[in-house]
């Protein structure tokens, strides 16, 4: 366990940091906690972190504690509209590396224009729940190899879900699958949020893009959904993936809100700022 101690706290009080655990630090004035810091590994590899404080002095006290001992870089997500939070991580150094969009997606056919899209020939959809787990977790490592060898997998929407080493899909049954000639070729992963449903994912083999398979794939899950009495779903999408970009604005989708993913680099560039200021 370490202890930082500073002399300047919310009011008379010092604020004492201590890491309570592996992936957990608290901000103490009085005994009492007035902030919390917790580190979020991804399945990439990269460490996010979260904190929760409520005045600003805590909030770079915790920022520091942790800057000083976790390895880098250092990641965390904002909403970008909460210009608060996106300035205090910013006071403390982190900068941001990409913007994603938030969409609300209709599940109307006549509004996304989807109603007579059919899979391209020789390509078959098969349902979420119904895939066959072992062709699914090899088309997902696949296609995350083919990531990391062009724009690599960290310009993929953020997956939130911690997972054991070599683990790719917690939950085949959230997973529909494009298949061709027997082979699987792309998915697109729905999770099933009990008031508005989130497509976290649509992921087509290289060598089988421009084929119509992500806006079939699309028209899919979006039909189901609608089965189901959905009106909207969700999908996050990098800025920077154009035809990520192209295929929701072209069925109506509308931008609702925006991320921003931050990083933090190295040490030295934290800001030289006295505590309690």
């Amino acid at each position: 366990m370490n202890t930082v101690h500073f002399a300047a706290g919310t009011s008379e009080h010092p604020v004492v940091v201590t890491r309570v655990a592996e992936q957990e630090w608290h901000a103490l004035a009085d005994d009492q906690v007035v902030g919390h810091g917790d580190v979020l590994p991804r399945p990439d590899g990269r460490i996010f972190l979260s904190i929760d404080a409520w005045h600003g002095p805590v909030f770079d006290q915790l920022a520091d504690a942790m800057l000083t001992e976790l390895p880098k870089p250092l990641y965390t997500v904002v909403d970008e509209g909460d210009r608060d939070l996106t300035s205090s991580w910013e006071r403390v150094g982190f900068t941001v590396r990409r913007r994603e969009w938030e969409y609300l997606v209709p599940t109307d056919p006549r509004v996304t224009g989807l109603d007579a899209v059919q899979p391209p020939s020789g390509v078959t959809i098969v349902p979420a729940g119904e895939a066959e787990e072992g062709p699914l977790r090899a088309l997902d490592r696949a296609i995350r190899e083919e990531a990391e060898t062009t724009v690599g997998w960290q310009e993929m929407p953020a997956e939130v879900f911690p997972r054991p080493h070599g683990t790719t899909v917690l939950d085949p049954s959230k997973y529909a699958v494009a298949v061709r000639s027997g082979q699987y070729v792309g998915l697109l992963r729905v999770a099933p949020v009990t008031r508005l449903p989130r497509i976290g994912l649509i992921a087509v083999r290289a060598d089988q893009h421009r084929h119509g398979i992500a806006r079939a794939l699309l028209a899919h899950a979006l039909g189901s959904l609608r089965r189901s009495g959905f009106e909207t779903a969700s999908a996050d999408v990098n800025e920077s993936n154009a035809a990520a970009t192209a295929l929701f604005d072209g069925v109506g989708a509308q931008r609702a809100s925006s991320n921003l993913e931050l990083v933090f680099r190295q040490l030295n560039s934290l800001p030289d700022r006295p505590h309690g200021h």
